[in-house]
């Protein structure tokens, strides 16, 4: 038996010394001192020494497990060191290496000219007001004096979430003018921007996910002409005092009068392109003054107060604001496109 425990130890203690991984070493471990291993093994045999071989037997594998053990741990230990080496040596930072340059984003043009816009109409007293893209039907029409039977509740124009046709993607922000009225008191000076839904087809100018900034004023002796000046001054503060504007005739049924505005091509200065579709102007917004009956449908009462509402178009004020020639460049995030800006 003290040949096999010496042979034991001459096998364990050069195996260690040769191992390269800290896995290899685990296996040596459990080999020679595992409860199968070949120590184990050998010390199942003492039952059969004598009485004066057995704690002689004993003492010397006690004496190889411990050189065993110590050999394990201490090229554990040199196997962990060698580790943290190589990972030093691949990991070194060179301090005297030029940083890399960081790309700062910036602000989306669309939403620069979110950010004028707001600046400009709180500058006027203006309330920013926010409201869901969820709404019901009777906000986004009803309330808004739009019968049953007009075409812009079909189903083909619109977003329907519920087959009641009572909860829609809202497709205009022109629902916060009742929500506005509902709850605030009067006088009341509002603007609210957001994102609105419509069955259109994707052109140069137009796309089925788009959004409006929503502009309410309600307040005794509220003028047609409050209207026309106000919307005059905010475009010639977004695009410049030279801006050409027209107001043209047209119809909402929440309005009455109603007009839209429309502002001259940026692309080709009024003479015909692409962009405006051979008509030299591009149209803006729409608005007009209060109709009677949506001011009746808020809890106001049109014989003491009036007030004018309009719904602009965010994108293609971005579009005349930077000379911007088809809508869809906005939402394509190509970054060639957004670093100009």
């Amino acid at each position: 038996m003290k040949e096999q425990l010496e042979a034991i130890r001459k096998s364990a203690l050069e195996s260690v010394s040769e191992t390269k991984a800290a896995t290899d070493l685990e296996a040596l471990r459990v080999k020679y001192l595992g409860k199968k291993g070949e120590l184990t093994g050998l010390l199942k045999q003492m039952g059969g020494l004598s009485a004066e071989l057995r704690p002689i037997m004993g003492q010397m594998a006690n004496d190889v497990r411990a050189a065993v053990e110590k050999a394990i741990d201490e090229q554990s230990a040199i196997l962990e060191r060698r580790a943290m080496e190589q990972r030093l040596a691949s990991e070194t930072l060179d301090v005297t290496i030029p940083g890399k340059k960081l790309r700062m984003g910036h602000k989306h043009p669309m939403y620069s000219v979110l950010d004028k816009i707001k600046d400009i109409f709180i500058g006027m007293g203006f309330e920013i007001l926010d409201g869901p893209e969820v709404e019901l039907a009777d906000y986004n029409f009803t309330k808004l004096n739009t019968p049953d039977d007009h075409p812009a509740r079909e189903w083909s124009d619109t977003f329907y979430l519920t087959e009641d046709s009572n909860v829609l993607l809202r497709t205009q922000t022109s629902s916060m003018q009742i929500r506005a009225m509902e709850t605030r008191s009067l006088p009341i000076r509002v603007m609210s921007p957001g994102r609105v839904y419509r069955k259109d087809e994707v052109d140069a100018t137009h796309s089925p996910m788009f959004h409006q900034i929503e502009g309410l004023v309600v307040d005794k002796g509220i003028t047609m002409g409050d209207l026309k000046g106000t919307l005059n001054a905010v475009i010639r503060k977004i695009y410049g005092e030279n801006t050409v504007t027209r107001f043209r005739p047209h119809h909402f049924p929440f309005t009455e009068p109603s007009c839209e505005m429309d502002i001259q091509c940026h692309k080709c200065g009024g003479v015909g392109c692409p962009t405006c579709k051979g008509e030299g102007w591009i149209e803006l917004l729409g608005a007009g003054m209060i109709h009677p009956r949506v001011l009746e449908m808020a809890g106001i009462d049109p014989s003491v107060y009036s007030g004018w509402a309009f719904g602009i178009g965010l994108e293609r004020t971005a579009m005349r604001r930077f000379k911007i020639a088809d809508l869809r460049l906005i939402f394509e995030n190509d970054v060639r496109f957004l670093e100009q800006f």
